[in-house]
């Protein structure tokens, strides 16, 4: 198999520890200029695409800024930086549980997306510990919803990456999660939960359909009082929301979730009440560099559970 040949390094460095945009332009187009393909390639606009490249915001390989009439090139990489979107604050740390010259364990705060995304950028865990720890190198290994709290880890090393990426993909990791959510007596407990779960491009929630299981979920009750339960689950697969879309199949919806059984209308910004009652507690592998057997658990407690008129006030 051919292998592919990487993209060479940015020139250009993070900025608020947010990676600069790279695009590479395909082959088979027939544009006469980079600047005609980035027109219509980019939802910018001509007008915002020329301010760039008129400041040498838009460069190279090498660095160089691209110009108005600089020949369009199949296979050439160029970089910019967007501008960040104004973004509110998310009052709560990103938490290192682990750090060594290989990883970094963090427990993520409900609200704070995982990677740069969308309108989240310079406030996620990502550039937050970018700039926390001064590791420009760090990436995610895996990721978990912006409303989901919990474990995440990170590689430091680029070349190592791929290595506890494939923990993940091998399903070579253990996870727990936590949950609140309503206590239905009737529920029979522990069970393990097998569907097939789509997810379609632009649709907030995903859905179970017909057809052979991609999802596997174990739930366990822990504890029950005054109608609230708080739930061990452990995810066997990895599908989109995949814990919060079989709780509510079972009838008891986590606590807090905007999507599943119904979608809501979409919470102000600003707005941090009510998280979600779900955290990622506890991840389990063998190092695939080191050897050594790993096990983190978050010390979060879920506030529906702690203190319920103080997480629903």
């Amino acid at each position: 198999m051919r292998r592919r040949t990487p993209p060479p390094p940015s020139p250009l460095p993070q900025r608020n520890g947010v990676d600069p945009v790279r695009v590479r332009l395909p082959a088979g187009d027939a544009w006469a200029t980079v600047r005609d393909h980035l027109v219509a390639r980019l939802a910018a606009g001509d007008e915002v695409i020329d301010e760039m490249l008129d400041a040498g915001r838009i460069v190279d390989a090498a660095g160089r800024p691209v110009l108005r009439n600089t020949a369009y090139a199949p296979g050439m990489f160029v970089w910019f930086h967007r501008e960040l979107p104004d973004e509110e604050r998310v009052p709560f740390a990103v938490d290192v549980v682990h750090r060594d010259e290989h990883v970094v364990v963090a427990d993520k705060p409900h609200f704070l997306a995982t990677t740069p995304r969308g309108s989240h950028v310079a406030e996620t865990a990502l550039a937050r510990l970018r700039r926390q720890l001064g590791v420009p190198t760090l990436s995610p290994a895996h990721r978990l919803d912006r409303l989901t709290a919990g474990l995440l880890l990170f590689t430091v090393r680029p070349q190592e990456r791929g290595a506890y990426q494939s923990l993940f993909r091998d399903r070579q990791v253990a996870k727990e999660y936590e949950a609140v959510a309503p206590y239905d007596p009737a529920l029979a407990l522990p069970r393990t939960v097998r569907s097939r779960i789509v997810k379609e491009r632009g649709v907030l929630a995903a859905r179970e359909v017909e057809g052979e299981p991609n999802a596997e979920s174990g739930v366990e009750l822990l504890e029950h009082r005054n109608g609230l339960a708080r739930y061990r689950l452990t995810p066997r697969t990895g599908q989109t929301h995949q814990l919060r879309v079989h709780m509510s199949a079972l009838g008891v919806p986590i606590l807090g979730d905007p999507l599943y059984p119904v979608v809501t209308g979409p919470v102000a910004a600003g707005d941090f009440r009510r998280p979600l009652q779900l955290l990622a507690r506890v991840l389990e592998f063998t190092d695939p560099v080191t050897g050594r057997e790993h096990r983190f658990v978050s010390p979060r407690v879920l506030r529906a559970w702690s203190s319920y008129d103080e997480w629903a006030g």
